[in-house]
Formats: structure tokens, sequence, C-alpha cells
């Protein structure tokens, strides 16, 4: 049975990935995975690209044993090997157990040398991703995070073939394909904050503001997915064009010539690269202060473990146990 999802699917995902290569698929047994598993068995059928799926048990259940059973049979029957993993120790926050998913998935992907991890999120995902990030304070770059492909490393990309498609296709192509889809008590609990979100707050601006809400959001997504690449393509020049050959500096001539948003980016970079760390956003902002005042020649300052040094026109950064030559 072809349908219009099926062209859609296919489409997204040949765009999102090259062939004969290996991808895990991430699933849960909500509607999203079974959909994705059964497009991805039938579009590619014909292909040499080998899947495998992985299940995460975050024991929240009574009958999480019964709910990984079950994946286990359902993967079976279309003949695609699975891993199921299971948290010892559980944590019921969901920005913890997000960590701890994605862990496990990046780990086994990168043990077992896949290419692409594979995820069910929807048009409507997005969307609430958006809202969450947006409450919490979140950057341009937080509030764009769920994109239909993200690369984790130079051999290994996360990749969202179904955010072309809202929750109600989806649902849709589940009924008319009878997939067995395991019903998760945890969506009714409205002490998550994104069961609020979709059940009680989305349904609210949609009644008393905005009858199309989804598609005014989406749409704001897409122009701010677009300049925040732009602004990522612009840092990643300001940074290779402003280190110093040798040394881990940054050349401030360079950067104090361009816009606050280019700074902070390349400083984010210059940090994550050099230090692994996300610098704090008010040690950022005080480093930003720091290098935009011309007339103090050298300057020092204590952040996130490192000694920041300001002299004669450079940046200079290393941890507080070592010696800044």
């Amino acid at each position: 049975m072809y349908t219009f999802l099926h062209k859609k699917f296919q489409l997204s995902l040949l765009k999102l990935f090259k062939k004969n290569r290996r991808s895990l698929i991430a699933i849960s047994g909500g509607q999203d995975s079974l959909c994705l598993i059964k497009l991805v068995k039938e579009c590619f059928k014909n292909y040499e690209h080998k899947f495998e799926a992985i299940y995460i048990d975050h024991q929240w259940k009574k009958d999480s044993f019964k709910h990984s059973q079950h994946m286990i049979n359902t993967i079976n029957q279309i003949n695609i090997p699975i891993s199921i993993y299971q948290i010892k120790y559980p944590v019921f926050s969901e920005f913890e157990a997000r960590i701890i998913r994605y862990q496990i998935l990046i780990q086994h992907a990168l043990q077992n040398d896949f290419t692409y991890i594979i995820t069910g999120h929807n048009k409507n995902d997005q969307i609430e991703t958006f809202i969450q990030n947006l409450i919490r304070g979140s950057s341009l770059d937080g509030i764009t995070s769920l994109i239909d492909n993200r690369r984790i490393n130079y051999k290994l990309s996360i990749i969202r073939p179904l955010l072309e498609l809202n929750r109600e296709e989806i649902g849709w192509f589940c009924r008319k394909s009878c997939l067995p889809i395991w019903s998760d008590t945890s969506n009714y609990n409205y002490k998550l904050q994104r069961n609020r979100l979709r059940y009680e707050l989305l349904p609210y601006l949609q009644k008393y503001f905005n009858p199309n809400i989804n598609k005014s959001i989406n749409y704001f997504l897409y122009l701010c997915i677009c300049e925040n690449e732009y602004i990522k393509e612009n840092s990643i020049k300001l940074y290779i064009k402003s280190k110093h050959d040798k040394l881990i500096s940054l050349n401030l001539n360079c950067i104090q010539k361009q816009h606050h948003a280019l700074q902070k980016r390349t400083l984010q970079i210059y940090f994550h690269y050099h230090f692994n760390k996300n610098i704090k956003r008010s040690s950022l902002e005080k480093i930003i202060f720091m290098i935009n005042q011309k007339k103090i020649t050298n300057h020092i300052m204590y952040s996130d473990d490192l000694i920041i040094q300001q002299q004669n026109g450079w940046l200079y950064t290393n941890f507080r146990n070592q010696v800044i030559l």
C-alpha cells in the first residue's frame, strides 16, 4: 500500500542521507516510531542500506518489561535487528532523561559504526520543543535545536525525516496500517510540561488567538533556522580568520569590528573547540565587554575554571592550573 506519506518520507530521507550506509532507528512504541519503522522498511526494501532499531527503557512504568517485550515482537515481525537498553537508576526529569537517552544513542552508534541516528520527531514535536526552549529563555540556536539534520561529528549525524509530517497524518497512517501502538500512560500525565503544552496551551492559543497557530510557528521556525545557519557560517569564518596559527588565542582586532552576535558565536566556538566548555551566558557577556574596551591593554578575568586574558590585541585562555605563556 503506497500512500502520500511514503512519497513525502522517501523524498525527505533521500535528501538527508546517503545510500548504502548503516542507520540506527530510535523507537519508543508510540505512533511516531512505529510509523517511522514501517516507512523505512517499505520505502527502502530495495536498497542495501542497513537498519537497526534501538529501544531505551527508562523504567517509568510498572509494565515497562511488557513494553520492551512488545517492541521486540513488533520489530522481529519486520525483520530488523533491535537493541534494548534499560536504565538502571530511573530519573523522572524530562531534561535529564533526554540527556541520558541521547548519550546512549550516540555511544551505541559510535561503537557499532553507524552513520545515522534516525528519530521519529514530527512537526508538532518541533513546535512543542520550540515553546519549551522559549520559556526557558533559550538562544536562537536553542529554539531551533530540533532540525532535520544535526551533525554529531565527522562520521555521525542525527536525522529526523518525519519533521515534514504532522501528528494527524502519522495517526491516520498508523490506523490505516493497523500498527500495534503501545499506549503510554505518561503521555497523559499533566505534571509533565510537554503534556501541558500539547493538551492545554497550544489548543488554547489555537482557539482564542490563531486557528492556524501551528502553521504560523512552523513558518517562523523555518525563518529562524535559515538565519541561524547564516550566523553559524559567518561565525566559523570569523573564528578561522581570527584564531592564532600556533597559540590558543584570538585576534581581537578582527573580532572587535564585527557585530555583537558574531562576537558571541565566535567565542562559543573558541571555548567549545579548545576547552570543551559551554561558557555561561553572564561570563560570555563580561568577556565581550572586556574585549571591546579599546583603552584597556591588559586585563585578566576568571570564569568557568579558566583564566581569560586580554593582552596586546589578543585573547589568551588557559585552565587555572596551567600557566599562560
